[in-house]
């Protein structure tokens, strides 16, 4: 192959001829000066920190539609089907991985279940990380999320990254607005990364006690704004990730939206280039070519470094992308599952109390935000129920235990601007229980009742319509075509927003983390409202 080469870490580009041999690059051979009439072969692109299943695609369909967007590799936390199926979780995503040429890091998550105030599907104890570790599939501990643990030396979590020093693996972190002395003790303990910074001071001062950082810009949480400056100051300290990349999103684009954005912005394409492409291969040690001899023949053709749209991916010596089209088959999975609740009535969401009360908390959801903020409002009732106030906007939201019959958890939420209907999703971290927002009782149940009825998926009903997006495995990912998914997805999240009149841009997504307990403010598990600047359950009431 003949064309421009891009060499990232020398910082030059020259033209060569490029040959391949048993999937391996036999030689990389000068030929002169950069030729701008030719392509550009350069090394691809990889998401340093994401959640696969919040693609609601399995590992074999995500890849799929990355590799049209330059994507390589991704560093991927399994987090999310743990939650619900445990160790047999974490091993479905490799080996449905394997059945495609793309390069899957995937970590042991270290926080399942997320926290004991949940009800989650299943546990991963100190031991069975160690388990996991060992294996060679596996690249490091995944987001230590519980940072209090890390603080005060809980011995479970302290086992687990002892586990990843004595295999010499990476260990990730998780640890949004910790800053001072107790951000330079977290890491300490041998925490390298943080995907979680939302302010410029809080990541700077991160880096000065040795942890990268991870400039995040997702389906819902979005930094990029905020952390790019850091990529003129600290380049081979800086990685790109988007953590939870829903379907529709992934078919715009990837890494590749963040390459061109941060160009766009005026900064050095070499650094930029060096966090897309090279910063993640070397920190995780990725089994990903960079373009020199015997490496594996991973690479990406441009048309220039200018616009820098993606023709071509290779991997292993195989083009697996060209011209926009994915090259990598589309391959049908096992559909493991855990799902045993029964369906529910409007009665099921009442919230009965006396009316003693004057006020209630309210969940403020925010754009573009995981974190929440506490608000208080009148309290509103109809005889002995406490309801909710549509005009102002106040919702009622519901969690709903999926792995076992249980009363329903009622609250009420700010900022989803449904004026009819409900929207209900089984995707809602960590525990993935399901989670719903409506106007009215009977359309909350009505949309739980749809999840239920497939054993999990994402549904809205309103105007006399229903839709849903069944999502068969663990009820957080579909095998079906990605590009399907994605245009299914697309039709159920115009639907909220167009008819049910949600004003938030990923009204899905913001819902998934509304019982993210681990990120504050306030939040609802399946067991009750959750407080999470103290880590403690609170009433609605007050």
């Amino acid at each position: 192959m003949r064309a421009n080469i891009v060499d990232i870490i020398k910082k030059v580009t020259y033209e060569a001829e490029l040959s391949i041999e048993n999937s391996l690059i036999k030689e990389v051979r000068q030929l002169g000066p950069e030729n701008p009439a030719l392509t550009y072969i350069m090394p691809g692109f990889v998401d340093a920190h994401v959640h696969i299943e919040s693609s609601m695609l399995t590992p074999a369909q995500f890849a799929r539609l990355a590799v049209v967007h330059g994507t390589v590799a991704t560093v991927s936390d399994p987090h999310e089907i743990a939650n619900v199926l445990g160790v047999e979780g974490v091993e479905f995503m490799i080996e449905d991985g394997k059945r495609v040429p793309f390069k899957f890091c995937f970590g042991v998550p270290s926080c399942v279940p997320a926290t004991v105030f949940e009800t989650a599907g299943a546990t991963i104890d100190a031991a069975q990380v160690g388990e996991l570790l060992a294996k060679p599939e596996i690249g490091y501990l995944a987001e230590v999320m519980n940072f209090p643990g890390v603080l005060h030396q809980d011995p479970d979590m302290m086992a687990k990254i002892a586990w990843a020093k004595h295999y010499n693996k990476v260990i990730d972190g998780h640890a949004p607005g910790l800053r001072g002395e107790d951000a330079r003790k977290y890491a300490s303990h041998g925490i390298t990364t943080d995907h979680e910074c939302f302010t410029y001071d809080e990541a700077r001062e991160k880096i000065g006690y040795g942890v990268k950082i991870l400039i995040r810009e997702g389906s819902a949480a979005r930094n990029f704004a905020a952390l790019i400056p850091l990529i003129a100051e600290f380049p081979e300290r800086i990685m790109f990730c988007s953590d939870d990349k829903h379907p529709d999103n992934l078919v715009e684009g990837h890494i590749n939206i963040l390459v061109k954005r941060a160009l766009l912005a005026g900064y050095d394409i070499w650094n930029i280039l060096l966090a897309a492409c090279i910063n993640p291969v070397l920190h995780y040690s990725l089994p990903v070519g960079l373009l020199k001899p015997n490496d594996p023949a991973d690479f990406i053709v441009v048309d220039n470094l200018i616009d820098l749209n993606v023709l071509e991916t290779w991997l292993n010596g195989e083009r697996v992308a060209k011209d926009q089209k994915s090259l990598i088959p589309d391959l049908r999975s096992v559909r493991p599952n855990q799902f045993n609740c029964q369906h529910k009535t409007s009665e099921d969401f009442k919230y009965l109390t006396k009316n003693d009360a004057s006020q209630v908390r309210v969940v403020e959801a925010l754009e573009g935000q995981l974190i929440t903020n506490e608000l208080i409002s009148s309290a509103k009732y109809q005889n002995d129920e406490l309801v909710a106030d549509p005009d102002n906007d106040i919702l009622k939201i519901v969690v709903v235990n999926r792995y076992q019959d249980a009363k329903p958890a009622v609250a009420f939420i700010k900022n989803f601007g449904l004026k009819k209907g409900a929207i209900a999703s089984s995707i809602a971290h960590d525990s993935h229980n399901i989670i719903a927002v409506g106007y009215d009782d009977d359309s909350i149940a009505e949309a739980v009742n749809l999840v239920i009825s497939v054993k999990g998926g994402v549904s809205a009903v309103g105007n006399g319509e229903r839709h849903l997006l069944p999502l068969p495995i663990a009820g957080l990912m579909s095998d079906a075509d990605g590009y399907e998914v994605a245009t299914s997805y697309t039709r159920l999240d115009r639907f909220v927003k167009d008819q049910l009149m949600s004003t938030l841009q990923s009204p899905y997504m913001t819902l998934s983390f509304m019982a993210l307990l681990v990120i504050p403010s306030l939040k609802l598990s399946d067991k009750g409202l959750f407080d999470g600047k103290d880590f403690k359950f609170i009433s609605l009431c007050i």
